[in-house]
């Protein structure tokens, strides 16, 4: 099975991007589903019909489906559900209704990637694309599997037979009650899925992620960031996806100014993300709504196959060392002679001969300032630290 997540600032037209992956995939005869995890659905908007919580056929290899956080939680945490509701009722929370309780921050982030993982583990289709929340609630959805793995092995060691030796004790003294036996083994199955969870999204030969941009200053900046992150959690980001680029035969005065300022800040996108790979789908003369127009985009966006992993190497990494950081940038086919480094606030900007790369540096680092660096076995190493 394939997986591929699109993710950008709101507004950029991930969803879009990845019906328009989804069609072409299914058009080659891969069994495909395309599902949304963001909160605000725009993905049936997108194909201009209703969808469901559950996968819809909607033409030949293609199925689409919008994530429920309510309906999810019902088919899968039912215990937990229902004990979370009791605890938080215990305490005279009373004019809340049960959905509202039991949709925890985060929660929709984790029962997307529970879906996800359910169908890998069914080999349920061929190819999923999944049109993902705008870019800081992706981060916090693929770095969700690490986090609760920690918060679970902190904060529920306790196991049934300790359980059943506190529960007549402190639950009269607490005032709320102990989770049963049947809560603690959801738990723990949640654990381990979890953990399927982590090596799915890791693995670097199914899972990849695209980033959605237009060629906009501030759309840019924050995908700079998110490309850094992703590469410091090791995700593979295998492509670039530029949208809405003016076309060369737009020759109206008024786009005159605007095809300028979109040609410099695609400059600044092959700057940003080289050497991985860069697809542009134009911006069109009409709304990208229905299956004709998306398929339209698909073409435009991949001359060649959609699914098929675009780059496989992991382009940046940092790693604590002592009381520095050392920020690792895999460059191949440089020559160390051409190599020079400044930094800017929060970027680092290296140039090789007349080409150039801007960094964004992740928020860890960006009081720190740049101690040293040096070039070995294709890959710019870089010392950061406090003080001047």
């Amino acid at each position: 099975m394939r997986i591929i997540l699109y993710t950008g600032k709101g507004g950029v037209g991930k969803t879009s991007a990845a019906a328009a992956t989804a069609l072409k995939s299914s058009d080659q005869g891969l069994k495909t589903l395309v599902i949304s995890t963001d909160p605000a659905h725009s993905l049936g908007d997108s194909f201009d019909m209703k969808l469901s919580p559950e996968p819809i056929e909607i033409r030949p290899n293609l199925w689409a489906q919008e994530i429920d956080t309510i309906h999810e939680l019902e088919q899968g945490w039912g215990k937990v559900q229902q004990y979370i509701t009791t605890l938080l009722t215990s305490k005279a929370v009373k004019d809340i209704t049960t959905e509202e309780l039991t949709v925890l921050p985060g929660m929709e982030d984790l029962l997307s990637l529970m879906r996800i993982a359910r169908y890998h583990k069914e080999n349920a289709f061929d190819v999923i694309v999944v049109d993902c929340a705008p870019t800081g609630e992706t981060l916090a959805l693929l770095s969700y599997p690490d986090v609760m793995r920690w918060w679970m092995e902190k904060l529920f060691p306790i196991k049934k037979a300790a359980l059943k030796v506190l529960r007549p004790v402190a639950s009269p003294l607490l005032g709320i009650p102990m989770p049963s036996n049947a809560v603690v083994d959801e738990i723990e199955n949640i654990y381990h899925q979890l953990e399927e969870i982590r090596q799915i999204i890791a693995d670097r030969e199914t899972t990849s992620i695209r980033i959605v941009v237009n060629p906009e200053k501030m759309v840019i900046k924050e995908a700079q960031r998110s490309f850094t992150y992703l590469n410091i959690y090791d995700y593979n980001v295998d492509a670039v996806i530029v949208n809405r680029v003016i076309p060369d035969r737009v020759s109206d005065d008024y786009f005159k100014a605007w095809k300028e300022v979109q040609k410099r800040y695609q400059e600044m996108i092959e700057e940003s993300f080289a050497p991985i790979p860069i697809y542009h789908a134009p911006l069109y003369e009409q709304e990208l709504v229905g299956i004709e127009m998306l398929s339209r985009m698909g073409e435009d966006l991949f001359p060649d196959d959609p699914v098929e992993i675009k780059y496989n190497v992991r382009t940046q990494q940092v790693q604590k060392v002592g009381d520095e950081y050392v920020y690792s940038i895999y460059m191949p086919f440089t020559d160390k002679n051409d190599l020079s480094l400044n930094q800017k606030f929060d970027e680092l900007i290296v140039k090789v001969g007349s080409a150039k790369r801007t960094i964004g540096l992740p928020r860890t680092l960006q009081g720190l300032s740049v101690k040293g660096a040096k070039f070995e076995q294709d890959t710019l190493k870089i010392r950061l630290g406090s003080g001047s």
